[in-house]
């Protein structure tokens, strides 16, 4: 033990064992219940100031993880030999034990290796020579509940010899954790001879060497699948993630197992590192440790993963800084995702080695023997992977670094390891003249316009660092993550699996999800440049100022360098600077009025880039992470899609419009069989604009019931039905029309437990509103089960009839603190009259919370102004809600002073002032 934490400074600041043995010495005789008592009491004051040091330690020095890791294993290692020496000196004295009396303490896995955070599980095993022996349950029953008195959570194990051998065979967990083994105290006899069977019984051959590394690099897999498969997700759990500490642990587990090292430098005696790679491996272990212990101090219990409740936390504690356009959190989960991505480096290093260990002559390492061309334009292949032919090979000539990948891309071949490794060491060689080579840029654009596999290629140009270094621009967005809660990756990251959906969504992969968009691809004209404008589109997050107007900069700069025409150009550039332009109007626009249309079409201007612009719009909402896409989202850009052609076909006419509307009308009337006189006057009732918003399935719903409700003269009635289409509940509302209609819908779903996406509402001519909302859970999911539906369909009637007094019952429903609290977003009331030629649009941007539009719309209550429809957009944290209105009587909200007294309304609404009550 003494040579494992030799290097810790100031041993004794941690725990002076020798003065609290003389205490635990000194505790009166009495039963051995109340001796226990006695050395727990003394024993947790020695924990919790062994603890404060170490947290002190970490405030003093927030980068030395590794050394805080190693304190509190030190710590620990001292805690037990304390408590087993008093309970074999104190409690269960045995002067003379026998043979089979003997017992040793041992750590393992994490804790044998000498690393813990504040709350890692304390993994320890009982060994005994054979059975165990009533004097040795004693010892050992009382030493866990001392431990569990001290409130540590432990991992134990008591076991003979052979039991150990025997579980190991079984139990690859076992296999490893006992590979950490440490001797702590007790019989060091016991210890010495179970490390020489387990490497004798165990770890000899190579038979068993194969079999580790195999079970080892499958079990990782399957735990990076079941964390999400990437380095790059925005909330990661730094020790079972990808890229995490579990994956350093695993490298040197097999290089122990393997390959017979015991600390982490002899990896570079058995050439599975350089002495850089070493480096780096250290430096990624003490981040990661650092960041650890933070952590687990922060959040008081074993949190491995980093949420974004504590990343601004932690980012502190680690004294990073803000700079311009970036903040320190966002500093600071770069240099988490770096680090995570040289650990994949060094994993892919290790991978190799593995590979010409174990494979043998002609066969890769767990694959079937593959033949083919010795060379492929310069390269060599070693087992059907792109090789170098010599380590200088990219020295001769650095466009060499480009054409690796492009050939690789081009043939459908991997590329070896040591390729890799040379090529991550040889990138800075990518210069300004290698930049503004023809044959390079020829090369790097048929890697990324590729009809095969352009993401894989891409990603592993990323690893290397070479797609960084060919383009810069996009080297400024490696690593770099948004804090927020919607991207759920980072940029790089984003855009790469941008460029993956696009071409999964030309080979027809995704053509149930995107029918449009599919049928559309073979029709473009451009689609080198739409594969330019999906890597570029994000190029410029991350810089001082809107990224959709420095990105088009940096895409005027970077496409003629690829080879595009200066046709080309303007258009990437362009749909880079409007690449948000058609989700911005389907989630937050009234796609039912025509402005809206003519608005967007006026932007768009022609048929090519309206189909270019829906393509980057799917993707890049696509790519943004899981369950991000919905149907819902699909109708909306569909619905936005058609009506823009329509315009940009016809021109700037409402023929188009007309056309529609009458046939939606006929195909009703043929549904119905309703006589004309009864139809014409139906259709009499509602506005032209209900016939535009309304999708043919919800008119005809909507004329079901009214047809009902009408016969049976029923004031009010509601129906809900789930649209697994749509991915959401449709609630249909029809009642008389009376100011506050809405607020107390929002307030029954609320209290119902939904969300309100989308709201179109309507007055017919003689007075009742026909409101048609879509509701999802708060998974959002829609509501499917009947007694959900009829729990929302009752709620809404309750509160339309004022039955449950909804101020009260909102009132009384406890806000739940959500994790978009960790955020702070300044809400902001836009209002705008120019959108609209019939309605003043008012657009609220607010943090996300619990009732959140019933509180909106009361405001909108108070401001005596009428709501025409509602478009509800959550983009994580941040709520978008944008409302169509006017006056009471119809009309434009034109007056200074009414529209700032319901932007002051809107403003404390969105801010949370006062209470439910107050709201509703």
């Amino acid at each position: 033990m003494a040579t494992r934490f030799e290097s810790l400074p100031d041993r004794r600041t941690i725990v002076d064992r020798r003065t609290v043995a003389d205490l635990l010495a000194a505790i009166p005789p009495a039963n051995t219940s109340r001796m226990r008592a006695a050395s727990v009491a003394i024993l947790r004051g020695v924990l919790d100031r062994g603890r404060a040091e170490m947290a002190a330690r970490l405030a003093l020095h927030p980068s030395r993880g590794r050394e805080v890791a190693a304190g509190y294993a030190y710590l620990t290692d001292q805690m037990l030999r304390l408590i087993a020496d008093f309970t074999v000196t104190c409690l269960y004295p045995n002067p003379n034990p026998s043979s089979g009396e003997r017992l040793t303490l041992i750590a393992v896995g994490g804790y044998g290796r000498g690393e813990m955070a504040l709350h890692s599980d304390i993994d320890i095993a009982f060994l005994t020579p054979s059975k165990q022996t009533g004097w040795g349950e004693q010892i050992i029953e009382s030493m866990l509940y001392t431990l569990w008195d001290l409130g540590l959570k432990v991992g134990h194990s008591s076991r003979s010899l052979d039991d150990m051998i025997r579980m190991a065979r079984e139990d690859l967990t076992i296999r490893t954790a006992l590979l950490e083994a440490r001797y702590v105290w007790g019989d060091n006899v016991v210890y010495e001879e179970a490390a020489r069977r387990f490497d004798r019984e165990i770890r000899d051959g190579s038979a068993a060497a194969r079999a580790f590394v195999t079970d080892k690099l499958a079990e990782r897999n399957t735990r990076h699948v079941r964390m999400g498969d990437s380095r790059y997700v925005v909330e990661p759990n730094i020790k079972e993630g990808k890229g995490g500490l579990r994956d350093l642990h695993t490298l040197f587990w097999i290089g122990k197992f393997a390959y017979r090292v015991s600390e982490l430098p002899d990896l570079v005696g058995k050439g599975l590192l350089t002495r850089e790679e070493l480096r780096r491996f250290q430096r990624a272990e003490n981040f990661l440790w650092a960041v650890r212990c933070h952590l687990h101090i922060l959040s008081n219990r074993p949190e491995d993963r980093l949420t974004f409740d504590v990343q601004r936390e932690v980012a502190a504690r680690m004294r990073y800084a803000d700079r311009p356009g970036r903040s320190g959190v966002e500093r600071f989960m770069q240099h988490y995702f770096l680090t995570a991505k040289q650990v994949g480096d060094l994993t892919a290093v290790f991978l190799a080695h593995l590979d010409e260990t174990f494979a043998g002559r002609g066969r890769r390492f767990g694959m079937p023997s593959i033949r083919l061309r010795r060379r492929i334009d310069g390269f060599t292949l070693d087992r059907g992977r792109l090789a170098l032919p010599k380590p200088d090979h990219f020295l001769a000539d650095p466009v060499r670094l480009i054409e690796l990948f492009a050939l690789a891309d081009r043939h459908g071949l991997e590329i070896h390891p040591l390729a890799m490794r040379q090529a991550g060491r040889d990138f800075r060689l990518i210069d300004n003249a290698v930049r503004a080579d023809p044959r390079a840029n020829a090369l790097f654009l048929d890697i990324l316009t590729s009809p095969r596999d352009p993401e894989t290629v891409l990603r592993w140009m990323n690893e290397a660092g070479i797609l960084g270094r060919f383009v810069p621009d996009f080297g400024r967005v490696v690593a770099q993550m948004q804090f927020d809660m919607y991207h759920h990756y980072t940029v790089d990251e984003h855009s790469l699996r941008a460029i993956g959906l696009l071409s999964r969504i030309e080979k027809g992969a995704l053509d149930v999800d995107h029918p449009i968009a599919t049928e559309l691809f073979a029709r473009l004209v451009s689609r080198r440049v739409l594969y330019v404008a999906v890597f570029l589109h994000d190029i410029a997050k991350g810089r001082r100022g809107d990224h959709s107007i420095l990105g088009a900069a940096v895409a005027e700069k970077l496409c003629p360098r690829f080879g595009l025409t200066a046709a080309e150009t303007q258009t990437v550039s362009w749909l880079v600077r409007h690449h948000l332009l058609m989700s911005a109007t389907a989630f937050k626009r009234d796609l039912s009025d025509f402005k809206t249309i003519l608005d967007f079409a006026g932007v768009v201007q022609s048929p090519e880039r309206l189909r270019l612009l829906l393509m980057l719009t799917i993707v890049d909402i696509r790519a943004v992470g899981p369950g991000v896409w919905n149907s819902w989202k699909r109708q909306l850009l569909s619905d936005l899609y058609e009506a823009g052609e329509e315009v940009l076909r016809l021109g700037h006419k409402q023929k188009g419009r007309g056309e529609r509307i009458e046939a939606k009308q006929a195909q009703l009337r043929a549904e119905l069989g309703w006589d004309d006189a009864t139809f014409d006057a139906y259709a009499r009732r509602l506005p032209e604009a209900y016939w535009v918003a309304e999708p043919a399935d919800v008119v005809a719903r909507n004329a079901a019931l009214v047809e009902s409700a009408d016969a049976a003269q029923l004031p009010l009635s509601i129906v809900a039905t789930a649209d697994p289409e749509r991915g959401a509940t449709l609630v249909t509302v029809y009642a008389g029309d009376h100011p506050g209609l809405f607020y107390r819908i929002a307030g029954a779903v609320h209290l119902a437990g939904g969300n309100i996406i989308d709201a179109r509402i309507h007055t017919t001519r003689d007075g009742m509103a026909l409101d048609n909302l879509l509701v999802q859970d708060p998974f959002g999911q829609p509501f499917d089960e009947p007694s959900r539906l009829d729990r929302l369909s009752a709620g809404i009637a309750d509160a339309l009839a004022n039955r449950n007094r909804l101020a009260d019952r909102l009132a009384a429903k406890p806000m739940a603190r959500t994790r978009a609290e960790a955020f702070e977003i300044e809400p902001q009331v836009i209002v705008d009259n120019k959108a609209s030629n019939r309605y003043t649009v008012v657009e609220v941007n607010a943090r996300d919370r619990p009732a959140l539009l019933n509180a909106l719309a009361h405001a909108f209550f108070q401001s005596k102004v009428t709501i025409h429809s509602a478009h509800i957009a959550t983009y994580g944290e941040r709520a978008v809600d944008v409302f169509y209105l006017t006056d009471l009587v119809g009309d434009k909200l034109i007056a200074p002073a009414r529209l700032r007294t319901m932007e002051r309304l809107l403003l404390a609404a969105a801010e949370g002032e006062g209470s439910l009550a107050a709201v509703a």
